[in-house]
């Protein structure tokens, strides 16, 4: 077993050896066409860690082909031995749970303490969906006017796209995997570019424990709308599952719309946090450092925006900044780090400029605020008060350690602020006035609520937005729904 402390090159190399790096078809790990590749970056050193296969068109329609021959074998397999193919899985993810988590930090910047918490996050849906797998019912009854009986039956949908984002590379990928496959769906997996090594490592990990081939394919690819784009045209799909920005989402419903594809689309945030004027004030602070710093900021439930009465704000803030101002910035790997790098260059240049922006219309830096030099992408956590209202991270998704503070006076005041937004994934509330939360609750237009709480996300429950954030949920009972038809069977009385 490794630890922050005694991570060394050696364990990092073993662990990057046991990662297969070309597209999993039909069973077989193989090259794409060509034979080319693209290169895996660590975003706190900027080195390439890997070269992984860079599918085209032609990988990803023998995918989804693989997909489609077993599909009427798969539906027909037994709820029970999917369950236990996806427990099996999970037992494997547990058992190696410090390799696993080594890996996602060096691909995607996490402290590896953070990155063992995703992993058994991500172990957690496939246990959650094993259980549902043999509880797919439907029902019977006689209609109404007794002329008829009505017989209710749940079929997976078919051929399913999974597209998954980099900021949580292996709990996307359960969270889609482990419902598509107690339903008796075949999937196509694309993962994000920057993040492909976790997800093949679960491939992997569910051949180990049994899954027949050609049920699971993965494309790794460094040209996503080239090769996402065919496969969602081919009438052989029958579902496509997305995780990432608003923007991309549009676009692939558009694409999807073709074809008339079931989907799931769980897209783009932008949190209010609210702190209300009888809140426990250190408990906000502690739910404001959780929900803010959670995977470096890079999260769509991240709170992008904090709501503080006027009688609390200052005080929020300095407590805020003294905890956030004390964590350690560094490579995930490092003993007692808290902060790793952000994604890449793109991504801290975005909260840069968010940032510059802010303080352009008034803000005051409290903490923070300039990106660090050296190698690697990092940025501080950075408190901001006294944020305007044309600031644009008030607005905008930040993805990053930042942490704008603006005021309100009162509780509609405070609701209005949190609604103005095309978004609705979560929005954060703080309150010791039981009659507020429930009213507030229910006044806010969010898909999710952490009541005194910076932290919502739980296989057994159905994570989703409304609006722009998104359609469809992710685990809890609802989640297998998304990959089951419905189909009703008029029968004589």
């Amino acid at each position: 077993m490794t630890t922050a402390a005694t991570i060394t090159a050696d364990d990092e190399r073993r662990v990057l050896d046991g990662v297969p790096t070309g597209l999993l078809v039909g069973g077989t790990w193989r090259a794409a066409k060509g034979g080319a590749v693209f290169p895996v970056v660590d975003p706190a050193t900027g080195e390439t860690l890997a070269e992984v296969a860079d599918a085209r068109e032609e990988d990803a329609l023998a995918a989804l082909g693989a997909a489609v021959a077993v599909q009427e074998s798969w539906a027909q397999a037994p709820p029970r031995e999917r369950a236990e193919i996806l427990r099996r899985a999970y037992e494997t993810i547990m058992a190696r749970v410090d390799d696993l988590a080594l890996l996602m930090t060096l691909e995607m910047g996490k402290p590896v303490a953070e990155s063992r918490g995703e992993v058994a996050y991500a172990a957690e849906f496939f246990r959650w969906f094993s259980e549902e797998a043999s509880r797919i019912a439907g029902r019977y009854a006689r209609s109404p006017d007794g002329g008829s009986r009505m017989l209710v039956m749940r079929q997976p949908v078919g051929p399913c796209v999974l597209v998954t984002p980099w900021n949580f590379p292996l709990a996307m990928g359960t969270r889609k995997i482990g419902p598509a496959i107690a339903a008796g769906c075949t999937i196509v997996l694309k993962p994000a570019e920057q993040t492909p090594l976790s997800a093949l490592m679960l491939g992997d990990i569910l051949a180990e424990a049994g899954l027949p081939e050609g049920v699971l394919n993965i494309v790794t690819t460094s040209r996503p709308g080239e090769v996402v784009a065919p496969v969602l045209a081919d009438s052989r799909t029958r579902k496509l599952s997305f995780t990432g920005s608003t923007e991309v989402g549009r676009l692939l419903l558009g694409q999807a719309s073709g074809n008339l594809l079931r989907t799931s689309m769980e897209l783009g945030g932008n949190a209010p946090f609210l702190v209300f004027p009888d809140a426990d004030i250190d408990a906000a602070v502690d739910g404001a450092v959780l929900a803010k710093m959670r995977n470096i900021g890079e999260a769509c439930t991240a709170a992008n925006r904090f709501h503080v009465h006027g009688n609390l704000a200052e005080e929020f803030a300095d407590k805020l900044a003294e905890r956030l101002a004390a964590m350690r910035v560094g490579r995930g790997t490092e003993p007692g780090v808290e902060v790793g790098p952000l994604i890449d260059e793109d991504g801290r240049n975005k909260v840069s400029a968010l940032v510059r922006d802010a303080v352009d219309h008034g803000a005051r830096v409290v903490t923070g605020g300039e990106p660090l030099p050296g190698a690697g992408y990092f940025y501080p956590p950075t408190v901001l008060a006294g944020v305007g209202a044309g600031s644009r991270l008030l607005h905008e998704e930040i993805f990053g350690p930042v942490a704008p503070i603006a005021t309100f006076a009162d509780e509609d005041e405070a609701i209005a602020w949190a609604n103005d937004t095309p978004y609705g994934l979560v929005a954060y509330v703080y309150t010791q006035d039981v009659n507020r939360a429930l009213r507030v609750s229910e006044r806010l237009d969010y898909g999710m609520i952490g009541l005194n709480r910076g932290l919502v996300s739980n296989p057994a429950a159905p994570f989703g937005g409304v609006k722009h954030s998104g359609l469809g949920r992710e685990g809890g009972i609802e989640g297998i729904d998304e990959f089951l038809e419905t189909k009703y069977i008029a029968m004589p009385a």
